[in-house]
């Protein structure tokens, strides 16, 4: 029987240190064997955000113990991996340093393949390891540091479709947090604080929502959020706030995701309609049912990681790992991080002040 390939995973792109082992069965099929994720909140909670400086220094301190706690949960040998993927952006280039110098000299060491990874091809590709996918889907990647739409036309083969032009999903979501003094990481707070208020009380703006195409932006949302916070005067007026911006947000995002099948479609020709929603937003209940309405709407498929794996970890850099190992695309050794690593490497920046949608 042939021996199927066995894959470590390492990530450190932003305040998780993760290592994972990743083999699949005799149909193909993923299986974690591991999946270690340290968070550093305790860290980063006295600053209300992530230092850089201590999260690569906290990320220096743990990767050696969690990647063999990975390796020892796993049950395999470490002479048994057959390459190592480390993410190499995007992401805090201090950070990334860490975790993609320690795959790089565990895979000289075992004189194994090493495998650089894009962070948002993890995401992208992170389904793969709880259900079937073909080429090409719709993806939705929402996190802190990321909001886009893309069509994944295959491995390494991107097109974006929309993109925010200033801040992330995620980022809105913390920011919002903070303006409401939720202790950090506040974003996923903004749910169970939610659920307690009123989502009609506050008519927030949604900028861009009918022009762009695709395209996002939260910082109009965040500013109103800025000013509303002034005004609280007791729990409830914070409830409603949370409550009216989640709605607010699940408003934005429905009205572009019809924009983005719109143009899924025009590219696809309505072959596979899939549409994956992945990253540390997709874990949201409330917007996940949204995108499952829309999707039954629409006829699509849609398709989610499993809750634990919405977030960073180093399973899914195993996973985008696994598929290059079988296409046998390694790296050298003297392959450098790239903070700003694009999955569309034709796609224009679009953040700042002067954008023209």
């Amino acid at each position: 029987m042939t021996k199927k390939p066995i894959i470590l995973g390492i990530e450190s792109s932003c305040d998780e240190t993760a290592a994972a082992i990743l083999t699949e069965d005799k149909n193909g099929k993923p299986i974690i064997l591991s999946n270690i994720i340290s968070s550093q909140v305790n860290v980063h909670k006295e600053f209300g955000g992530v230092v850089p400086e201590l999260a690569a220094r906290s990320h220096l301190e743990k990767i050696d113990l969690i990647t063999k706690k990975a390796i020892n949960d796993s049950g395999i040998k470490t002479n048994e991996i057959d390459a190592v993927a480390s993410t190499a952006g995007p992401g805090l280039v201090v950070c990334l340093s860490v975790g993609l110098s320690f795959g790089k000299s565990f895979a000289n060491c075992l004189k194994k393949p090493f495998i650089a990874v894009n962070h948002l091809e993890g995401h992208a590709l992170s389904p793969k390891l709880n259900a079937k996918l073909n080429y090409p889907y719709l993806l939705l990647l929402i996190s802190g540091g990321h909001s886009q739409y893309l069509c994944v036309n295959d491995l390494g083969s991107y097109q974006r479709l929309g993109t925010t032009i200033d801040d992330a999903l995620g980022e809105a979501f913390d920011k919002t947090a903070k303006l409401l003094n939720i202790e950090f990481p506040g974003g996923p707070q903004i749910e169970v604080l939610a659920k307690k208020g009123d989502p009609n009380r506050y008519k927030l703006p949604k900028p861009i929502i009918n022009r762009g195409g695709c395209n996002l932006s939260f910082a109009g949302l965040k500013t109103a959020i800025l000013k509303l916070s002034k005004t609280i005067k007791s729990e409830q007026d914070k409830f409603d706030i949370a409550a009216s911006f989640q709605e607010t947000i699940k408003q934005i995002m429905y009205k572009k995701t019809k924009v983005a099948f719109d143009e899924f479609e025009k590219l696809t020709k309505n072959k596979n309609k899939k549409f994956v929603i992945a990253g540390g937003v997709a874990a949201n209940k409330e917007l996940r049912m949204m995108f499952s309405n829309i999707c039954n709407e629409r006829e699509y498929e849609p398709i989610f990681p499993s809750i634990e794996l919405c977030g960073d970890n180093a399973a899914m850099i195993a996973m985008v790992g696994l598929e290059k190992y079988k296409n046998k695309e390694f790296n050298t050794l003297d392959y450098a991080a790239n903070p700003r690593w694009q999955l569309d490497q034709n796609a224009k920046f679009l953040k700042g002040a002067g954008v023209k949608l």
